[in-house]
């Protein structure tokens, strides 16, 4: 019992470790950082395509929206892993998008967006 004790607090300090995230408090950060652009609502595209459906779609493939050359050649898949990354830093992830946004710095505040998007179904 005493092994499995020590493993679990090695486990929960792992570097990486998954942070508890909260689709709520995603939605706040939505709609403070995101919101201007994209909207959650599926076929609603602003300046940004809409995010309705985002977690294993294809980069580059709403109906309707015009993207960058880079953003359609780049060929992604919208998983948790990936969005992490974009979403801390975009033009890092996609060199050549047009999208200004400069990501979301904040570890716990990009997991709660995300867990957001994955609500958007």
């Amino acid at each position: 019992m005493k092994r499995f004790a020590i493993f679990a607090v090695l486990l929960a300090a792992a570097p990486g470790a998954a942070l508890a995230a909260d689709a709520e408090a995603g939605r706040a950060v939505f709609k403070s950082q995101c919101s201007t652009c994209h909207s959650p609502v599926q076929g609603k595209n602003a300046v940004g395509p809409s995010l309705f459906g985002i977690v294993g779609r294809t980069s580059g493939k709403v109906e309707g929206f015009h993207y960058s050359e880079a953003n359609k050649a780049a060929g992604l898949t919208w998983d948790v892993a990936t969005l992490d990354k974009y979403l801390t830093s975009p033009k890092t992830v996609v060199k050549g998008t047009i999208m200004s946004y400069a990501g979301v710095k904040d570890d716990a505040k990009r997991a709660d967006l995300i867990a957001y998007l994955e609500t958007l179904k």
